[in-house]
């Protein structure tokens, strides 16, 4: 018979897909299962007094908690349920312990690499991504690669070199780029398979970052043929992600990642295991601008591709606690509105100031559900909403240990995004301030040399060449900065 304290949670459990734990007396995971709605489905397992099977029966009497992952969609969570049956094998679980093989995606170890859909990770020098939910699904984003991302696909040999004279009829049809023929870059070979790499990944928003930026260099140069290209594949990409999802796992959790978050879940007293934790920090510039940013951990494990940051825009001068606010707010407004994945856990870097403007922005936007706490730099104390004494977990925790390593994250990313809009500052800035060229002319030079330090470097010859340039304002643009780094040599 289930417990009324199991009954209350499973009562409580979202309407959404995921996968669901059912644990023993030890805490063990004796059963993993995916669900379209959590709820409904482990509901089902209580409302007989008996089943048919024995195994089934066994299983109902052995459960004494159940912990839960959301996720985004059933084709998430069957990954994850068959990467959690793999790792801990549980008792009742039967069909996925051992034979089931999902795809991966293999990326050959070679000047011009191929990619390969694969169910075995060889012991080779390729870069493997995956495993993959569906082979089918994944044929169709290769449909998508085949159009706007083409790589060769026939098995040549290309550390020898060019192996045809003429390429074949892929290269005439827009679906190869011929390296077989020597009519391929290698730089612009292996950008493309980087791109891939963050597809296949599901970073599409970084992928669809890197294709606006050459959009835009290709519209100031007067490409337009190559600007529509770009524009057209930027459309696909978010018309595919809107329709489709393949995922590729990262690494799953150890058995000290497992017995941390199980930690978390009781210490805390979640009503999952915090198998998502999304961790948030503040930094400023020089008194100055503000960004506070996103870290997202999935199974212990920092996930970058789901980083966010955002630059601050209600704060005047420095003002920790609107700008956790602020950023909070904007983080989970866009989730709430796109129906995204929402964390089991929120976890601020501060104290408890900056925790309840956390709790007041949650609550603005609808998921004051979400349970949030907030650690403090020095003494590492805990603290929770609604309670008066914050915790002090011992330093060998490995729940503490999870907790430092989201809010270290979360602060290194928030100086690296605050350091990076310094940099981008002080580049335009150095170009700007010089007479005669502006922010129009200084956007172009930065878009065609990527850094101030390169367009200190040219030759005059090659600077007067620039549209709009000439040959006194490249000599002036190069005294400018050559006095400039004279300056920084001497005061480092």
């Amino acid at each position: 018979m289930v417990s009324v304290d199991i009954s209350k949670k499973i009562a409580g459990l979202p309407l959404r897909p995921g996968v669901y734990m059912f644990l023993d007396e030890n805490l063990s995971v004796i059963y993993v299962g995916k669900a379209k709605t959590l709820r409904k489905r482990v509901q089902s397992y209580f409302r007989h007094s008996s089943f048919a099977s024995p195994r089934l029966r066994k299983l109902v009497e052995s459960i004494r908690d159940v912990s839960v992952i959301r996720t985004e969609s059933e084709a998430e969570a069957l990954i994850v349920e068959a990467r959690l049956i793999k790792q801990y094998q549980p008792f009742f679980n039967i069909d996925l312990k051992m034979n089931e093989r999902y795809p991966y995606v293999r990326i050959t170890d070679e000047p011009f690499p191929r990619i390969v859909i694969t169910r075995r990770r060889d012991p080779d020098d390729s870069g493997y991504i995956g495993p993959f939910v569906s082979a089918g699904e994944l044929r169709q984003m290769f449909r998508m690669v085949e159009r706007y991302f083409p790589l060769r696909n026939c098995k040549g040999d290309s550390r020898r070199g060019p192996w045809r004279e003429r390429p074949c009829v892929r290269f005439e049809l827009g679906k190869c780029p011929a390296p077989c023929a020597g009519r391929s870059d290698p730089s612009e070979y292996r950008e493309r398979v980087a791109d891939i790499i963050l597809l296949l990944k599901g970073q599409s928003a970084d992928l669809v970052g890197r294709l606006r930026e050459r959009m835009d260099r290709a519209s100031r140069s007067l490409d337009f043929e190559n600007a529509g290209r770009f524009r057209d594949t930027i459309r696909s990409l978010w018309k595919m992600s809107r329709q489709h999802v393949s995922f590729a796992l990262s690494e799953p959790a150890g058995p000290e990642t497992w017995t941390g978050l199980l930690m978390l879940k009781e210490t805390l007293g979640l009503s999952a295991v915090p198998w998502r934790i999304e961790g948030f920090d503040v930094s400023h510039f020089s008194g100055g601008e503000t960004y506070g940013v996103c870290v997202v951990f999935e199974q212990g494990i920092p996930n970058p591709g789901l980083y966010r940051k955002f630059k601050i825009r209600s704060v005047e001068g420095v003002d920790d606690l609107s700008a956790i606010r602020e950023t909070v707010e904007r983080r989970y407004s866009r989730v709430v509105e796109e129906s995204g994945a929402l964390p089991q856990m929120i976890l601020i870097d501060g104290g408890p100031q900056q925790l309840v403007s956390a709790v007041r922005a949650l609550e603005s936007v609808g998921l004051s559900d979400i349970p949030c706490a907030a650690i403090a730099k020095r003494e590492e104390l805990i603290y929770i909403p609604g309670e008066a004494k914050p915790l002090r977990l011992p330093g060998d925790s490995q729940a503490l240990l999870i907790l430092q390593r989201v809010r270290d994250e979360s602060h290194r990313f928030a100086i690296a995004a605050n350091r990076a809009a310094g940099r981008k500052r002080m580049s335009r800035s150095a170009l700007e301030e010089i007479p005669g060229i502006g922010k129009i002319r200084s956007a172009a030079l930065l878009s065609k040399f990527g850094s101030v330090g390169r367009i200190a470097g040219l030759e005059p010859e090659t600077l007067a060449g620039m549209p709009g340039i000439g040959s006194k304002r490249a000599r002036n643009i190069l005294d400018h900065l050559g006095a400039s780094e004279d300056g920084n040599d001497e005061n480092p």
